[in-house]
């Protein structure tokens, strides 16, 4: 939805909350005219039913007013005498119009100093989870988020089953598109696996100030931009709609920022000519060709754990000379090279032309327009918000999906000539800003090199924090990575856990609270 009609909108639920209270308003001893002015009226809404006035701004945060609005609906109802189970009910489940039948054609008794607190225990126990779910729902959409490592394209810096709190601060608080989605969960009701939101209507994108800028090598969790498509490596037969921030959650290494140009040189890694050198903690990882020479023995499984190999490792061919390990790091390969009986560590590189890099789809084919591979492709020049380029037909491919579908202008192109929302266009000029996103495991991750460019509207948050660490692979306790466990994501050296100092604090507390209870007890 446009602003335009989100402002036709937002009048029209004002016209309907005037029609429907305007007669409780009089007879609350107010004027029936102040049900009428928008935002003044829920002001003088929360006076009537008793409630504070920074409830108000509640109303208007989405997501949290699909709560509060039914919350209203309850408190208007028993302000005027309409306390029974059957009037909650059809309160709600009239989604508040049964407030229009109270307003036109009971006799309106305002009762000004009903008791405000649960009358019950149920209601006192429905009152405290309502309150928790929206203080959930407000650090869980504007502060942090929790989110699951899922695959291994961070390997090594972020392990498959880590759980990671994800600052939305520090690069903006995105204010939620969706506006009709149930909290705290993303796309998919868990167990029912069906959708979990209603796409209309939309807000407009709007993300709220940062803290800091998205630079080169940060770890970033954004949402998946080609997740508009049946299958992100076949063309669709059809535009398959998804709301940006329903779209799938990705986490990567942000290795390009907007206006850098970006290449890759034999899985090498350059932005603006310059080789990117990674943080101490990030261990990019490649596939390697190991030689064998089938005599000297070697205990595999343990010069596998001794590697820390994750993403398995094999031998090919019948022969058994040659062994194939799909990640290693550079220290795995320096080590590799000094075990007696291997006669050779060779990095596996990719020479295009590879089907499905980007900007093409995967389709069975090699690329017919470039001769790029996932180890060598570009330059490639990252957009930036208010740059314009030029554009060809052999340059049109790397902006299609922008221009089209992450700016939403009409594209056409008719033979030699290409059009722009109908009017012929040698040059586009970008809207926003947008990313080049790559796994650290680079023969075994989905990014950039295949999906292209992530807009800066789809950007979630910078993982802060991992407090829990899975091996499902370990047995018993040691299935928790404990030196993992309460450890920052980013920061110098190697990471530390934290751990044990919030074992100290929390003994500390309950040893603290024990002596303070003893101490209340004794003056008593």
């Amino acid at each position: 939805m446009t602003l335009y009609l989100w402002f036709v909108f937002f009048l029209a639920v004002q016209i309907i909350h005037f029609l429907g209270t305007w007669k409780l308003y009089q007879a609350a001893g107010r004027k029936s005219w102040e049900a009428a002015i928008p935002v003044y009226n829920s002001i003088v809404l929360m006076k009537i039913i008793g409630r504070p006035t920074w409830w108000t701004l509640l109303l208007f945060i989405p997501i949290i007013n699909l709560i509060m609005f039914p919350v209203v609906w309850v408190e208007t109802l028993r302000t005027f005498g309409k306390k029974s189970s059957l009037d909650t009910f059809l309160g709600i489940f009239t989604f508040g119009f049964y407030i229009y039948y109270v307003n036109y054609t009971q006799k309106l008794e305002y009762n000004a100093n009903r008791k405000l607190t649960p009358e019950n225990k149920t209601a006192d126990t429905v009152s405290s989870l309502l309150f928790a779910i929206i203080v959930a729902t407000l650090v869980h959409t504007y502060l942090v988020q929790p989110y699951t490592i899922p695959s291994s394209s961070l390997e090594k810096s972020l392990l498959i089953g880590d759980f990671l709190f994800v600052s939305k601060v520090n690069y903006g608080p995105r204010v939620p598109m969706t506006t009709v989605a149930l909290p705290m969960v993303h796309d998919t009701i868990p167990f029912a696996k069906i959708k979990s939101y209603l796409s209309w209507p939309q807000l407009p994108y709007l993300r709220l100030p940062a803290l800091q800028k998205i630079k080169n090598n940060d770890i970033v969790v954004f949402n998946w931009p080609r997740d508009t498509a049946y299958n992100m490596y076949i063309p669709a037969d059809k535009f398959y709609y998804k709301p940006i921030d329903k779209k799938t959650n990705y986490v990567k290494r942000c290795v390009g920022i907007p206006g850098d140009s970006l290449q890759i040189k034999d899985g090498i890694v350059f932005i603006n000519g310059k080789e990117l050198i990674f943080p101490e903690r990030a261990k990019p990882q490649y596939s390697y060709s190991v030689g064998y020479d089938g005599k000297t023995p070697i205990d595999f499984e343990t010069l596998l754990r001794e590697l820390d190999i994750t993403d398995g490792a094999g031998f090919t061919g019948k022969n058994r000379d040659t062994l194939f390990f799909r990640a290693l790091t550079q220290a795995s390969v320096d080590r590799l090279k000094n075990v007696p009986g291997i006669t050779g560590v060779k990095r596996q590189i990719t020479k295009g032309p590879e089907d499905g890099i980007f900007p093409d789809y995967q389709d069975g084919k090699p690329s017919t327009s470039n001769n790029w591979s996932c180890d060598n492709m570009g330059p490639i020049y990252i957009p930036k918000e208010g740059a314009t380029v030029a554009l060809t037909r052999k340059t049109l491919p790397l902006y299609k999906e922008i221009i089209s579908n992450y700016e939403g202008n009409k594209l056409q192109v008719n033979g030699s000539e290409i059009l722009i929302n109908g009017k012929p266009a040698t040059t586009y000029t970008f809207k926003q800003d947008y990313y080049w996103m790559m796994g650290d495991n680079r023969h075994n991750s989905l990014d950039a090199r295949y999906f292209g460019y992530t807009p800066e509207d789809h950007i979630v948050g910078k993982p802060v924090f991992i407090w829990l660490s899975w091996d499902s692979n370990a047995k018993g306790i040691n299935k928790i990575r404990w030196s993992r466990v309460f450890t920052t994501v980013d920061g110098e050296g190697q990471p530390q856990s934290y751990f044990k100092y919030f074992l100290i604090l929390l003994a500390l507390y309950f040893v603290g609270e024990f002596f303070w209870r003893k101490r209340k007890e004794n003056k008593a």
